[in-house]
């Protein structure tokens, strides 16, 4: 039995998650509804405009979130990433340690180095924007993997947005070469539209030779295969996973198991803020796939647990909230 039911790599940020007006981005010149890497002098000014009180500030960066998620429901993973040698990446790992989330101890940079952070805004009508400073995280790289530990996990999990950094994108592969030597699964997510399109050629190279399971978008699907319909995009993606799971907003999503499409149903919700469904979705997915929920009813645990964190602030709910809603999905559902 493995030790791991997911082992995850990618970005380690803070995230700082604010309320504003769509004047506020506008004002800034910040595009509505994407991520947009920034550069520290960026993020010190968007610092400086947003004030020192965050709605929310906690461990982050997408795969982060996955993972917790994951760990909330009772199931096991590890997460590989860097942090800096300060206070907010002594913040981070411990914040991954009270979520009982395995990860590396040691914390190994230059004392220029910071750790990377997220500047997360949310609009009224819920929609989330992004902008990202890196910091460290952009020298994350194979020298960061855990070999030990990889091979003993179920899936291995990689975050889509590591595409933007060369050693980042080195690590995707030797994980993926690490992965196969040992029988680990591998997912992938391809985690925004833009960097779809800004990294379409890494992409391509990654699924070349398929991944066991994709998590995407409806944007992100179109992106990828490079078309205009979406019944003719998820035929395509099958050229690039054996399975698959398409999110469709307030429609639910359309999965592939390998053999058969599967319509994921929507738990419609008045929703407040959309940051983390993604990361929501894939994490209690991939809870339910190795939990011997099978491939529907992981679907459906996913877009129920999605349902729940849009219709609060934040990215993630609390552990006792997972417990209680995997409880009545149970229930109510199953």
């Amino acid at each position: 039995m493995p030790k791991y039911d997911v082992y995850a790599i990618g970005n380690a940020l803070v995230d700082y998650e604010y309320e504003v007006k769509d004047a506020f981005l506008q004002e800034l010149g910040i595009s509505k509804g994407h991520m947009t890497l920034i550069d520290e002098m960026r993020g010190t000014e968007i610092a400086q405009k947003v004030g020192k009180n965050p709605k929310k500030k906690q461990s982050g960066g997408s795969a982060a979130n996955t993972i917790i998620a994951l760990s909330q429901l009772g199931g096991s993973g590890y997460y590989c990433c860097k942090v800096a040698d300060d206070e907010a990446g002594k913040f981070y790992l411990d914040d991954l340690t009270s979520n009982q989330v395995g990860h590396q101890k040691e914390i190994t940079s230059y004392a220029t180095d910071k750790t990377g952070r997220c500047y997360v805004f949310v609009t009224p009508d819920a929609e989330r924007t992004m902008n990202t400073f890196l910091g460290v995280t952009s020298r994350f790289s194979k020298l960061e993997l855990n070999e030990s530990e990889l091979k003993q996990a179920e899936y291995l999990y990689i975050e889509g947005y590591l595409v933007a950094s060369p050693t980042a994108t080195e690590a995707i592969f030797e994980s993926i070469a690490q992965a196969k030597k040992y029988g680990v699964k591998i997912a992938l997510t391809l985690s925004d539209p833009g960097i779809v399109t800004g990294f379409y050629d890494k992409f391509k190279k990654i699924l070349e030779n398929k991944v066991d399971l994709l998590f995407c978008n409806e944007e992100e699907a179109l992106k990828m295969t490079k078309n205009d319909d979406l019944d003719e995009a998820i035929e395509e993606l099958q050229n690039y996973a054996h399975q698959f799971v398409v999110t469709i907003g307030m429609d639910g999503a359309r999965g592939f198991d390998g053999e058969k499409y599967i319509d994921i149903p929507s738990f419609p919700v008045k929703a407040v803020d959309s940051n983390g469904a993604g990361d929501m979705f894939a994490g209690s997915f991939l809870y339910g796939m190795t939990h011997e929920l099978g491939f529907k009813y992981s679907g459906m645990l996913a877009g129920y647990l999605s349902s729940k964190i849009v219709s609060q602030f934040g990215p993630r709910l609390t552990q006792d909230q997972m417990i209680h809603h995997l409880h009545e999905f149970r229930e109510k559902i199953m």
